[in-house]
């Protein structure tokens, strides 16, 4: 399998990592504007198996060259790239996935289904842990009941060890939060599909200690397009974030006064966008570099079997792999892309464009994930 990974990012970095670690791969490009700084554990690899390349995504001919001859693509770079590379690599006839998180695009990728199928390649927009993950195993849950009343979702990647005011690190990234954060959220509710707004309806969520305690609040992308598929037939459908108690209300504050603007405002003669500001302001104070993070995640499918109420629900509490270095947002969410690119490569997914709940074969893909040590706990 010759695997490309585009974006040398956190997440990027742990992709090509797993990939690396598959016997059936024979090759492994990373791909990003800059290549220079790559996270350690990378550093016990080398050419001709493991290669970096600069690569500019934006450059439609130079990422088709990178594509060509390609078995595999795997995107970590922002979202909003994620739209013309799908159709590069179909051009390429490439598999591709991505990380997603943003409606609108798939939807948008979606209509290049016929072209996937042309071409004989698959398309998986949404791939990390939310969207993705949870999706997978909501999907799993509603596949195993004859009626389904509700599908609830939580997660959120958190610091081991808080520290006020935020009780918050970036384990991706800022700008990706801060957009969850003041985009409307689709849900499903009374069977009807509707938005709610970002950082609301705050409840509490109880884990096992050492992590305790969580709120949940609503924030966008995590459902991605099941709220459309199953509108009318699933009555309530939500997705929520979860942070250490008091988060949401103090991010709330200081978006409502409009630091997360994307309007530039005039600030001593120079125009300013308050968001940049504050991605410049707060990106620093809260990446901590020795401070170890856990990902927390609990997906709750209530419904009927055989007539009978049932649950189906799935936990996951993952924590920082500290001898490598390798934080557990990468390893849910960048291992989760790996996975997925391994089983395209391998021909386990048919052609066209699918979000992972669509084609995704749940029961290999939780195993595949506990052979990496993120083991996915059913608890109902």
């Amino acid at each position: 399998m010759r695997m490309l990974v585009l974006g040398a990012g956190l997440q990027g970095a742990a992709c090509a990592l797993d990939l690396l670690q598959q016997p059936a791969v024979t090759s492994v490009t990373l791909a990003d504007l800059h290549v220079d700084h790559l996270p350690k554990f990378l550093s016990g690899f080398g050419a001709p198996r493991f290669t970096t390349r600069a690569l500019d995504v934006r450059d439609r001919a130079a990422v088709l060259a990178a594509m060509t001859g390609i078995d595999a693509v795997m995107s970590a770079v922002p979202y909003y790239f994620n739209g013309p590379l799908a159709e590069l690599a179909i051009e390429a006839g490439a598999h591709f996935s991505d990380l997603g998180g943003n409606t609108e695009i798939v939807q948008h990728q979606k209509t290049l289904h016929d072209k996937a199928v042309a071409r004989g390649v698959s398309v998986i927009p949404d791939c990390g842990l939310a969207p993705g993950m949870v999706n997978i195993l909501s999907q799993y849950g509603i596949a195993q009941l004859d009626t389904t009343s509700s599908v609830r979702i939580y997660v959120g990647g958190l610091p081991q060890h808080p520290q006020p005011p935020l009780n918050y690190q970036v384990v991706y990234s800022l700008e990706g939060v801060l957009d969850y954060y003041t985009t409307p959220s689709w849900i499903v509710r009374d069977g009807k599909r509707a938005t709610v707004t970002a950082l609301s309806e705050v409840e509490p969520v109880d884990f096992p200690s050492p992590v305790g305690t969580l709120e949940a609040f609503h924030t966008a992308g995590g459902l991605s397009t099941m709220a459309f598929r199953y509108e009318g037939q699933i009555a309530e459908m939500e997705y929520k974030t979860l942070r250490y108690p008091g988060h949401a209300a103090i991010m709330e504050d200081v978006r409502d006064l409009g630091f997360f603007d994307l309007e530039p405002i005039e600030v001593k003669g120079v125009k300013v966008v308050p968001r940049d500001v504050a991605i410049a302001v707060l990106g620093p104070r809260l990446r901590k570099q020795d401070s170890p993070d856990l990902v927390a995640l609990r997906v709750v499918v209530k419904g009927t079997k055989d007539g009978q109420p049932r649950t189906c629900a799935w936990q996951l509490v993952d924590r920082m792999d500290e001898a490598r270095g390798v934080t557990a947002m990468m390893r849910t969410t960048g291992y989760s892309l790996a996975i997925t690119g391994l089983l395209q490569a391998a021909k386990a997914i048919a052609p066209g464009v699918h979000t992972p709940d669509e084609c995704m074969p749940a029961e290999q893909y939780i195993a595949e994930l506990a052979a990496r040590g993120v083991v996915i706990e059913r608890t109902a």
